[in-house]
């Protein structure tokens, strides 16, 4: 945010989060028949408001896991209760197959209640750690479950959930960006060119890779929404938590997450991934052209998910660098850099 911005100075502006109070958690778990015991702990979440609750019971529960629930109060105006229950509604269909995905309980008859201004759903408390991804066997592991994932994503469409595509994550990125100001003078020139030059380089990528199939996906399939448990536990291996970004695209948004290192690094990588995942479902070799036009919009997107948080003070507070000039020049340098990325050859598989 620039200075020009900045709220005036004393001003204690509203945000979406100011009345969630321990207490609100609380009566709204009570609301749904689930009595908290005072123990409560706030769970790393930008987007949303996550906490991990002590039960005084699982009261009646059979699918709780012990007497600890997570609770997620939603972004009020993120996403229509719609939304919010059709990617509870895949959650469902991903459990039914047996996928090891942790969805929300179905409490007074859905899995989506009001309290207090929020729409709040209650989930199981599942432990785990984060993949090691330098594992061959753990990458094809999660390249098995992933291609499980998408053929359940695969059988039918979103009636309401978004796209992930140029201008969603791209030109409607922009637009937020300009509108509010974001920018500063003097690097606004620089950031329209490299933004316009990776845009119509990312554009000819998409077109040159043909008719690629659109499914329902993860979306979101960062190495932090995989939770790993050991082997010789119960429930050994990955599970894919936070469906909060579910949307309609190419399937290889799931998988280039989870690529790290050098290019040979991430070649051998992706071998893996794709050997696992070929188990359950075929994979388009076409798909390998998006990764770089992919990784340019969720750039572009990151930038503008900040700057239409801004208001919320959370963001000022753990990303105080926003808005600099130093920032921008920072994406700069990025996009001029993924412009070139992309119109090299592709990864292989």
């Amino acid at each position: 945010m620039t200075p020009d911005n900045a709220p005036p100075e004393g001003a204690q502006p509203l945000h979406a989060y100011e009345h969630l109070t321990p207490d609100v958690v609380l009566d709204a778990l009570a609301s749904v028949g689930l009595m908290g015991d005072g123990r409560l702990m706030a769970l790393s979440s930008y987007e949303n408001r996550v906490y991990q609750v002590h039960l005084e019971s699982p009261a009646g529960q059979d699918d709780l896991a012990g007497d600890i629930v997570v609770v997620k109060f939603y972004r009020p105006g993120r996403w229509s209760d719609a939304q919010i229950l059709e990617e509870h509604a895949f959650a469902a269909e991903l459990m039914s197959a047996e996928i090891p995905v942790v969805g929300p309980l179905m409490l007074n008859n859905s899995t989506l209640n009001p309290h207090g201004g929020f729409s709040f759903s209650v989930s199981p408390s599942r432990g785990g750690r984060r993949p090691e991804l330098e594992s061959f066997e753990v990458l094809a592991w999660i390249g098995r479950f992933l291609g499980r994932i998408h053929g359940v994503g695969g059988a039918r469409t979103f009636a309401h959930r978004p796209a992930l595509d140029l201008q969603t994550f791209g030109y409607a990125s922009r637009d937020v960006l300009l509108a509010g100001n974001h920018l500063p003078l003097d690097m606004e020139s620089r950031w329209r060119k490299a933004f316009e030059e990776a845009m119509q380089t990312a554009q000819a990528v998409f077109e040159s890779a043909g008719q690629i199939r659109q499914i329902r996906l993860h979306g979101d399939c960062h190495p932090g929404n995989i939770l790993w448990t050991p082997e010789g536990r119960p429930g050994a291996g990955p599970h894919f938590v936070d469906l909060d970004d579910a949307r309609t695209g190419p399937a290889v948004q799931d998988l280039w997450m989870l690529l790290s290192g050098d290019r040979p690094q991430c070649l051998r990588q992706l071998g893996a991934i794709v050997d696992g995942y070929e188990e359950f479902r075929e994979f388009d070799r076409r798909e390998l052209a998006l990764i770089e036009p992919l990784r340019t919009l969720r750039l572009i997107h990151y930038s503008a998910w900040l700057a239409q948080r801004w208001h919320d003070p959370i963001f000022p507070i753990n990303f105080p660098w926003f808005g600099s000039s130093d920032y921008w020049k920072g994406q700069v340098d990025m996009l001029e850099e993924q412009t070139e990325a992309m119109q090299e050859a592709p990864l292989l598989a």
